[in-house]
This record gives structure tokens, C-alpha cells and sequence, in this order.
């Protein structure tokens, strides 16, 4: 009886461990480049941009009320920080046969609507999201240039509001952008993303 409560016992831990090392990016993670389809039909990668510092990476899409909600504010953060080195790079990873609105059609009218002043990148096979283990629209990450690295500094939300940008206490990717920019460590590195879940293929 022993022996089997014993071998239960280690199979759970074995569970609990392998549950407990999920492939999500991590501040201090180094992230690996892509190659998407931008809005304008060209391809896009991080490498493109040869005197970026970094960049402000968000999964986003189109139909996400939370996606919305930030939409102005993740243009703010471009204006705010493409010039200090840090350009956001905005990509689309949910299924179009789930959510129709997501479609690379979409995506072209959307960032027209809204003048987005950044790419908008297609990442059809949803490789990229599940590589840097992103969960939610949105879901931020900064990356550093840092030799030929990319390493992750801050992964999470945008701030603490997504309903009034005007009742936010706490900027979080901002104030990690300008702490980083001022060459510190990043106070808060990491943040519960919010958002509505991305919409993986084969799920309904």
C-alpha cells in the first residue's frame, strides 16, 4: 500500500513540475525573432530594425473588447517610445474560422480605421504567440537589444484599468519603459496579462 500511495505520490510531483515549467517568455528570457506578414503585405522581422534598442511587443487583434479598449493608448506607446529606440510591433495570432473579425482582411481595414503608426503582423500559425507563451489580447512584452540577444525586461498588462484610461493608478509597461530607458532594473517586471484569451485553432 505503501508503494503505490509512494508511486502516486512521485507521478503527482512529476505533473506538478512538468505543469510548473511552461515555455512562457520570462523577464530575463531571450526571445526569438520571426518573419510576419505586416498589414501592407510585406514581410516583417525584429532584425528589419537595425537602430531599434528594442521593442514594445503586444499580441493584439480586432474583435477583443479589451483589445479595443487599449487600441489608443498602445498607439501612445509608440509615439511615446519608437523615437527613444522602443517601436511597437502588434501581432494578430487568433484563429479566423473562430473569430471571423480576425482575419488578415480584418486586420488591413482595422489598422486603417485606427492609423495605426506601427506594424500589424498576421502570425497565421500561431507559432509565434505559443513560442512566447502569450495568453491574452492583449499581452505586452518589452525586449531589450542586448548584443545579439533579445532579452524579455517586462511581460503583462499595459496599466491596471482597461475601461478609463483616466482612473489608471499604475502604468506598468511605462513606467518598466522608462526605468529602462533611465538604466535601471525594472521595479515590476512582470503582470498578470488581461484580456480575452487568444482564440487557438481547434478550440471553439
Amino acid at each position: 500500500m505503501k508503494t503505490i500511495l509512494l508511486s502516486i505520490a512521485v507521478l503527482c510531483c512529476s505533473l506538478l513540475l512538468i505543469s510548473a515549467t511552461p515555455d512562457a517568455y520570462a523577464p530575463g528570457s531571450k526571445a526569438t525573432d520571426f518573419k510576419l506578414k505586416n498589414v501592407d503585405g510585406k514581410m516583417v522581422s525584429l532584425a528589419d530594425y537595425k537602430d531599434a534598442q528594442g521593442f514594445i511587443v503586444t499580441f493584439t487583434c480586432n474583435h477583443c473588447p479589451f483589445s479595443k479598449a487599449y487600441e489608443d493608448r498602445i498607439i501612445g506607446l509608440h509615439n511615446k517610445y519608437a523615437a527613444k529606440g522602443y517601436p511597437v510591433v502588434a501581432i494578430n495570432s487568433n484563429d479566423k474560422t473562430i473569430a471571423p473579425e480576425d482575419s488578415y482582411e480584418g486586420m488591413i481595414e482595422r489598422a486603417k480605421e485606427k492609423k495605426f503608426p506601427f506594424v500589424y503582423l498576421y502570425d497565421e500559425s500561431q507559432e509565434i504567440a505559443k513560442t512566447y507563451g502569450a495568453t491574452r489580447t492583449p499581452h505586452m512584452y518589452i525586449l531589450k537589444k542586448e548584443g545579439k540577444d533579445l532579452v524579455v525586461k517586462y511581460v503583462g498588462a499595459i496599466d491596471d484599468n482597461s475601461d478609463d484610461p483616466s482612473m489608471v493608478t499604475k502604468k506598468y509597461l511605462e513606467n518598466a519603459m522608462d526605468e529602462i530607458l533611465a538604466g535601471k532594473e525594472v521595479s515590476t517586471s512582470s503582470t498578470k496579462a488581461i484580456g480575452c484569451t487568444i482564440k487557438w485553432k481547434g478550440t471553439k
